[in-house]
């Protein structure tokens, strides 16, 4: 049985394929099926105004591709030409990764890679990890 598995939370919204889904009352699982669906949760997207340093930028670009407000050859642009402004001194290993997964149409990976460097250290290793959520 292979897919992507969906856990989602009362009222939780998601972007499947540009169309917003809301889940219910009560909590779901969903699996999709189809390869290549492009999925975002909606409480993982960023507002245009947030997009202010390169790499929030770079998460930016990534997201209009998941919602398919770019292409996926303008948001590869978007993204190289973002990330060849950052000055915060992140390896080149990091930048490597998100173009090569821009590179790939594998914007949500692309998204997870700034979004996790960007994430606080976890003080308490008993904390659950938010759940995640990528293209089928």
């Amino acid at each position: 049985m292979a897919g992507l598995i969906l856990k989602l939370r009362p009222k939780e919204q998601l972007l499947i394929n540009g169309v917003v889904v809301e889940n219910g009352d009560r909590r779901a699982m969903l699996r999709v099926r189809t390869e290549g669906a492009n999925i975002l949760r909606l409480r993982d997207a960023m507002r245009p105004e947030d997009a202010t340093t390169p790499e929030k930028r770079a998460y930016y670009a990534a997201q209009l591709a998941i919602s398919g407000e770019l292409t996926a050859a303008q948001a590869q642009v978007l993204i190289e030409q973002a990330l060849a402004q950052s000055q915060t001194g992140r390896s080149s290993d990091f930048r490597r990764d998100i173009i090569a997964h821009a590179k790939a149409g594998e914007f949500y990976k692309a998204m997870c890679i700034i979004r996790d460097a960007a994430a606080p250290v976890r003080e308490s290793a008993s904390a659950p990890a938010a759940p995640r959520v990528a293209s089928a």
